[in-house]
């Protein structure tokens, strides 16, 4: 098959050809009509981490089924369908339940295994789900990685209609799935970028109010930050939060060390809570918002031979929601 493939990391990616893995006994073979470009597309290029290799990249696939394995009875050839990025082997979902990305055996699909950005791509056969009838082929590959990983922050956070929330770096598909999601919730989200485009952006994406980053204090107090920046913003995040506040962290794009103030910390009874991707319950949740017109911002759509310059667009930051590929 026709594939998006990198051959070493720290490396570069060429299109090519290779072979797809055989069908699992639990497995479904999904031709892909498209797929989104994630940080995680950028940072296995640079061993950030080394993935096995050679290594097809892409953790999000929306596309038909047109393989079941021996055991699979619930999806069947010709389903349109969504992939869950978040792989957790069965005994982890038994023991973690809604945790199971905390288990042992969790794996991001296109990271540590083959994913999306291919003609065909194999997936666990309990990592597919209906794709969204009222939504676009492009809004279905947009929405999975960053709006799942967004709806577990948030419920981290354990968001209140009441809350003021505060977006930091607008433009990812992260903070635009949380913005999108904590309106949704009835919640006040201001949001925060470097560039004024995308703050005037955001205010026409529904948030209530927005702040330049580059302002040394940010005149507001949040009951929640949602944090994805890292070193760049992570102190003004932190100066942000109401007394009791919570701060929920998902990467840094900005780096991956911070330094903190201790007695600030626990003076003023901070909660800082890391967070990453989510669980089927929750994937299933997020699609059924989905389903009923939750927002998916997408960015700006490429072709399939277009990859190189999707990835220079993701790069650069100059992204606003999520830059999807049609195959």
């Amino acid at each position: 098959m026709r594939a998006w493939i990198l051959d070493d990391s720290p490396g570069t990616y060429r299109l090519g050809d290779i072979d797809l893995p055989d069908v699992g006994p639990d497995d479904v073979k999904i031709r892909v009509v498209t797929s989104a470009l994630n940080q995680m597309d950028l940072w296995v290029t640079k061993a950030m981490p080394k993935p096995p290799l050679p290594h097809v990249p892409g953790c999000d696939v929306a596309g038909v089924i047109e393989e079941v394995g021996s055991a699979v009875t619930h999806v069947a050839a010709g389903d349109e369908v969504v992939v869950n990025p978040g792989v957790s082997p069965v005994a982890d979902i038994v023991a973690f339940g809604n945790d199971s990305p905390m288990g042992p055996g969790f794996k991001i699909f296109g990271e540590h295994c083959w994913g999306g950005h291919a003609e065909y791509a194999i997936a666990p056969s309990r990592n597919v789900v209906a794709r969204p009838a009222s939504r676009s082929w492009d809004e279905c590959a947009a929405y999975p990685l960053a709006s799942l990983t967004a709806l577990r922050m948030l419920r981290r956070a354990r968001l209140a209609s009441t809350d003021t929330v505060l977006v930091v770096g607008i433009g990812s598909g992260v903070s635009c799935a949380a913005l999108a999601i904590a309106r949704r919730m009835g919640a006040r989200v201001i949001a925060t970028s470097r560039d004024e485009a995308k703050r005037a952006e955001a205010l026409e994406m529904g948030a209530d109010a927005v702040i330049d980053s580059a302002a040394p204090r940010w005149d507001v107090t949040a009951d929640i930050v949602i944090e994805s920046v890292g070193p760049a913003t992570f102190e003004q995040s932190l100066r942000a939060l109401r007394p009791g506040g919570r701060l929920v962290v998902c990467g840094g794009t900005s780096g991956t060390s911070v330094e903190i103030n201790l007695p600030r910390l626990f003076f003023k009874q901070y909660e800082i809570i890391g967070s990453s991707m989510g669980s089927y319950e929750e994937f299933a949740d997020l699609t059924v918002l989905v389903e009923r017109g939750l927002d998916v911002r997408v960015d700006e759509v490429f072709a399939f031979d277009d990859y190189p310059a999707a990835l220079e667009r993701l790069a650069a930051g100059r992204q606003l929601g999520k830059i999807v590929m049609e195959h």
